[in-house]
């Protein structure tokens, strides 16, 4: 052979006998961890990356020999330093399994620890209070995700509380393996503390509504201690007035004079007008036209306006409101409202006219409170006030009836407080939220009948895992009143349908006035009502569609025994991009020739 042939020669067959000990890893297996631990592992070693692809035997060797270092260092966040670990590779050389057998051994404990924050932010208590919250603690496995989250939630309250110049004296943990221990040494020069400086706030392109009204929700005073607490409700006030689509808080900490930091906030105003349309359909109100106008800001005061009409063929309502901003003791608003409201059906003939005049206030973010006065004039009949007709007896002609219609003026205050602590108000899997609303009247003070009613709604919210959440619901109602019968229709209490009792017809559960099938008819209204409904959900892979299934019960009587209706029911769920959607299918229990209900529910849960 040419000796210029040789090296090429020699070239190919090393090329052939690196392809003919090349190995295709199948899998891997990690034994002996938990599933945290494991993944942690399995995230760590280069082997992954090899898995269904062809290496060759030099590049399998290598990532064997590293596997252990980097199951090692996987295992030290858990507070594991000296753990076992054995490799393994078995199968043919077109698909091997590596085995990493490890026995984590005993983990790394807190032995000695200090954590300590000097300078001016040594006597601020609530950074005291993180101090002493500090995890892991002496005798505790040092996890270093539970360090570092400790270490983060430190040096971000101390910028929280205007400690900008913070900085770590120390900031140390080490390791003995022989002894299993580890010393932390944490500690902060929290530096002097800032001050809230000048405001200033700027509408663009153009105001939109007075800045001292703006300012009247900056409830500090330049000079006092900087907190981001403050800026964060500020940003809350100014989403709950509703004039701006864009908020942006920006603290100048590095144009701080004399440790005061100004503030911009800067504001683009929201669309001035907004108006609704949509068409509705109920099976008592028949089709309808839904229609509204709000202006957001009426005039530089931050007045706001309101016009909604809800025109159904048998059920009609028509409503104007006018909003003023109120900020004596509570944020919140001065509201006057009018309703016009119209039913006409074979079984009921009611006009109503409310004048609201209420204050809400924000408690807090959890809490809301709504004091008002009512001034209610109703008219109302029901198809047994006809003169000459009896239940049970056909309606004939509305046109040709002689009707006793029945009258009644109230007067009355009313208390309602909104409670809602949930992680998700559009969607919630934890928290609970309600509501509590007290109202009364006298007959010697502007009302036709003496009544006093508390009505309770709560529900309860519990997320397992992405997939499910159970759902607890209930409400209840009593009136204290020895009128009942001349209680205007809309003050009784009513049960069935959506958020009620779902497998049987809005507001058919409770004293009826009977048709002549002897079935029931229309609702005549209790003095009481009492519901519970318990529903899980399960949402498919943790996405938008899920479905449901749902148990509820209750009833709205006088007295004081309830005559209990169940209904039982299978739902469909889907999270759009507007809000859920929430389609269920009942059935009442208590009759078995009980027809299906469709409840078709959208939107958010508060």
């Amino acid at each position: 052979m040419p000796a210029r042939l040789r090296p090429a020669l020699a070239l190919l067959l090393a090329f052939a006998a690196g392809v003919a000990q090349a190995a295709t890893v199948s899998r891997v297996e990690i034994r002996g961890l938990d599933e945290e631990m494991g993944e942690n592992v399995r995230h760590n070693l280069s082997l992954e990356d090899a898995i269904g692809r062809e290496v060759s035997a030099r590049r399998l060797e290598y990532l064997l020999d590293v596997a252990d270092d980097e199951a090692r260092e996987a295992l030290e966040p858990f507070g594991h330093y000296s753990p076992v670990i054995r490799v393994t590779r078995a199968g043919a050389e077109g698909a091997l399994v590596v085995t990493v057998d490890v026995q984590p051994g005993e983990p790394v404990r807190v032995r000695e620890r200090s954590v300590v924050i000097e300078g001016d932010g040594s006597d601020d208590r609530y950074l005291r209070e993180e101090v002493e919250a500090f995890r892991p603690e002496v005798g505790a496995v040092l996890d270093h995700r539970v360090y570092e989250a400790g270490r983060t939630r430190i040096t971000r309250r101390l910028a929280e509380r205007g400690y900008f110049d913070a900085d770590f004296l120390a900031r140390r943990v080490e390791v003995t393996r022989a002894e299993h221990a580890a010393d932390i040494d944490l500690r902060w020069d929290s530096g002097e503390r800032y001050d809230m400086g000048e405001i200033h706030f700027e509408q663009t392109p153009a105001p939109v509504v007075h800045d001292r009204l703006l300012q009247r929700l900056v409830y500090w005073e330049q000079g006092e201690y900087y907190h981001q607490g403050r800026l964060d409700r500020l940003r809350r006030s100014l989403v709950g007035l509703d004039y701006f689509r864009s908020i942006d808080i920006v603290p100048r900490i590095d144009e701080a004079e004399h440790y005061e930091v100004p503030v911009d906030v800067t504001l683009v105003p929201a669309r001035r007008d907004v108006y609704t349309a949509g068409a509705s359909y109920g099976t008592e109100s028949g089709p309808g036209v839904l229609l509204g106008l709000e202006r957001r800001y009426v005039n530089m005061r931050g007045h706001k306006a309101l016009a909604q009409l809800d025109w159904a063929r048998f059920r009609k309502t028509a409503t104007i409101q006018y909003r003023i901003p109120a900020f004596a003791w509570l944020d919140g608003w001065y509201t006057g409202s009018l309703q016009f409201a119209d039913e006409q059906t074979d079984y009921i003939d009611t006009r109503r006219l409310e004048l609201v005049a209420s204050r809400s206030g924000q408690y807090n973010t959890q809490l809301n409170l709504v004091a008002s006065v009512h001034a209610l004039r109703e008219r109302w009949a029901y198809a047994t006030d006809v003169q000459g007709l009896e239940p049970g007896d056909p309606v004939p002609d509305p046109d040709a009836l002689d009707i006793r219609y029945r009258y009644a003026n109230y007067l009355y205050p009313s208390l309602r407080a909104e409670y809602i602590d949930v992680d998700n108000r559009l969607d919630p899997r934890r928290g609970i939220g309600g509501s509590l609303t007290l109202r009364g009247g006298l007959d010697s003070v502007g009302s036709d009948a003496s009544f006093a009613q508390v009505h309770a709604r709560a529900s309860w919210y519990r997320g397992f895992g992405q997939t499910g959440r159970l759902i607890v619901r209930g409400e209840l109602g009593r009136t204290f009143t020895d009128e009942v019968i001349d209680l205007a229709p809309s003050l009784r209490f009513y049960a069935g349908g959506d958020r009620s009792i779902r497998g049987y017809q809005w507001r058919e559960v409770g004293p009826r006035i009977e048709d002549d099938s002897g079935r029931g008819a229309f609702a005549l209204g209790a003095e009481n009502v009492v519901t519970a409904s318990v529903e899980y959900e399960h949402y498919f892979g943790g996405g938008p569609w899920g479905v449901a299934a749902f148990v509820d019960s209750g009833s709205a009587f006088n007295g004081r025994d309830p005559d209990w209706h169940t209904g039982v029911g299978l739902g469909a769920r889907w999270r759009s991009p507007v809000g859920p959607v929430r389609l269920d299918i009942g059935r009442g229990l208590d009759n078995p020739d009980s027809s299906f209900t469709i409840h078709l529910n959208l939107g958010a849960e508060f």
